[in-house]
């Protein structure tokens, strides 16, 4: 397991020798970070707009399940490959001063990517029926929904070829660090699913339209920062590059399969517990994702290139930049958990509850987050060490890791599903994310000969008091406004959502001071240090 017994303190060194160079990470990171703001925002505006055209209804639930096929096979087939393999072999190739040979393994990837793709759309659109089923379409109560997902789901398949060549052009900007573009292209996506609804209110098709021109969008607008590539169709399996994405992807697919599957699955239980579980797991989802996106995926994706060097041949230095991500993700997270947690009716409400979107809605909603959010600690260090493992070039165990959590996942879900309904799908979750996490722990640190002395564990303690601090901060202003406040409007989920947060801020900030929790009061001057490292 992760910790310490010699603590290395950001007090003697507040930016680590190995972050000297991560500063450029930290930097990058805010790129990201700004962009998966903008992302996450408008994921939150088209959620209240499909919210409040729709509803938590079985009609949303049939467009979850058609849109979770181009989604699904595209982290199967691409989305898992971009940190795994992609932005690993790339980043050896963007290296170099000449990009002569980049550009040709790029286009060696787009070409096979491109002949893959389309022979699975044309599959699928095949046995679109079929696929409907097996997720769950054919549980709803209301047997027209089955229809309206076979006929959305085929609609939306050919997304799965847009994501996914706009993912692979992301993998080659990340090598080459380039990542304001790529950064937003989750707002492009989410902006124009947002237009494409209000444009057609009434016609739940709007979404998937939206979903096409976004994933459309993404491959056009990252062209321009690659504008200096030469790209041409190049068909080359034999080719070392090739094969080394290959050989690093290969065991990531089983675990994908796995993972695919047990969504599938997830899909399926759901539908079982009602027509419209699947939405209220949907609208929970997007607010527990936030805080993920906002600080562990932008963190870890500016984190891997320097990883990936510095795994080469200076572990050291791997060690202290991976420790120094480590501590600032525990430190950002825990507190934002506890101010889910504690404002999640209120916040559930300023966000959805409008239009089909009932306060019923929103309390079933605020409680399936609750559950969730038990696991988005273990899932936020999880992340981080499984981008650990990648930039060291070992994908197995993190695949076979996540083949023994999604079993363990679903046999929680099975085994919980009749007592608990719908929320056994959230307690299973949290319980897969738990085992992963711990799992990954032991395997990094024996694999890097022990992560001692770097202060992970001081920083786990002083960030869970400092959560416990927001939570209460947050609670009492609550408590303090419910009296104060007209149940049920607008203004008042707003006063309460933006007072509370501020009082739980306010204990955080406190609690950064009393606890001298470095990492947090160490930030900005990372920020400030633009002559250490620079992002193109």
């Amino acid at each position: 397991m992760l910790d310490n017994t010699t603590d290395v303190t950001p007090e003697e060194n507040p930016i680590p020798d190995s972050l000297k160079e991560d500063t450029g990470v930290v930097k990058a990171a805010a790129i990201l970070a700004a962009g998966n703001i903008v992302s996450r925002i408008l994921g939150l505006v088209r959620e209240t707009v499909k919210a409040s055209l729709f509803g938590a209804s079985g009609l949303l639930a049939a467009y979850e399940i058609a849109a979770y096929i181009p989604i699904s096979l595209f982290d199967l087939l691409i989305g898992g490959m971009v940190n795994s393999a992609l932005v690993p072999v790339f980043s050896d190739y963007a290296s170099k001063k000449d990009k002569t040979e980049l550009w040709a393994v790029l286009s060696m990837v787009l070409s096979a990517a491109t002949l893959l793709l389309a022979l699975v759309v044309i599959i699928v659109e095949l046995l679109t029926p079929q696929v409907a089923h097996i997720i769950g379409a054919g549980n709803f109560e209301d047997p027209a929904l089955y229809d309206v997902s076979v006929r959305l789901m085929r609609f939306a398949t050919p997304a799965v070829f847009f994501m996914s060549i706009a993912s692979i052009l992301t993998g080659a900007l990340y090598a080459l660090k380039r990542f304001t573009v790529p950064a937003f292209i989750g707002a492009v996506l989410n902006g124009a699913i947002v237009v494409a609804a209000l444009l057609k209110p009434d016609q739940i098709q709007s979404l998937v339209w939206g979903l096409l021109i976004g994933s459309f969008l993404q491959i056009l607008l990252q062209l321009i920062p690659l504008r200096d590539a030469r790209l041409r169709w190049h068909l080359n399996l034999r080719h070392p590059a090739i094969r080394r994405i290959l050989k690093l992807y290969a065991p990531i697919v089983a675990g994908l399969i796995i993972t695919q599957i047990s969504i599938a699955l997830s899909y399926n239980l759901a539908t079982r517990t009602g027509d419209d579980s699947v939405a209220f797991m949907r609208f929970a989802t997007t607010l527990y994702q936030f805080p993920l996106g906002l600080v562990v995926t932008a963190l870890s994706v500016a984190i891997l290139p320097t990883l990936s060097r510095q795994a080469i041949d200076n572990i050291p230095a791997f060690k202290q930049t991976l420790s120094t991500g480590l501590r600032l993700v525990l430190t950002l997270i825990l507190p934002a958990t506890a101010g889910l947690l504690v404002l999640a009716v209120p916040i559930v409400a300023l966000l959805f509850e409008r239009g089909e979107f009932t306060p019923e809605d929103t309390q079933i909603t605020a409680q399936v987050l609750r559950v969730y959010l038990i696991g988005l600690p273990f899932a936020a260090v999880d992340q981080m060490l499984v981008f650990g493992s990648f930039a060291r070039k070992d994908t197995l165990r993190p695949s076979l890791v996540g083949v023994v959590a999604i079993l363990v996942y679903l046999a929680t879900a099975v085994l919980l599903i009749k007592p608990l309904g719908l929320y056994s799908l959230m307690v299973a979750d949290a319980v897969k994310h738990i085992v992963h996490t711990v799992i990954m722990a032991v395997i990094t640190h024996r694999s890097l000969d022990g992560m001692r002395g770097y202060g992970i564990t001081k920083a786990a303690v002083k960030s869970f008091i400092a959560a416990i601090v927001t939570g209460l901060a947050a609670f009492g202003m609550m408590e303090l406004l419910l009296p104060l406040l007209t149940p049920d409007t607008f203004l008042s989920h707003t006063l309460m959502v933006v007072l509370a947060g501020m009082a739980g801020l306010a204990g955080y900030t406190m609690m950064v001071f009393v606890l001298d929790i470095t990492e947090a009061k160490s930030l900005p001057a990372m920020f400030r240090k633009r002559n250490q490292a620079s992002v193109e």
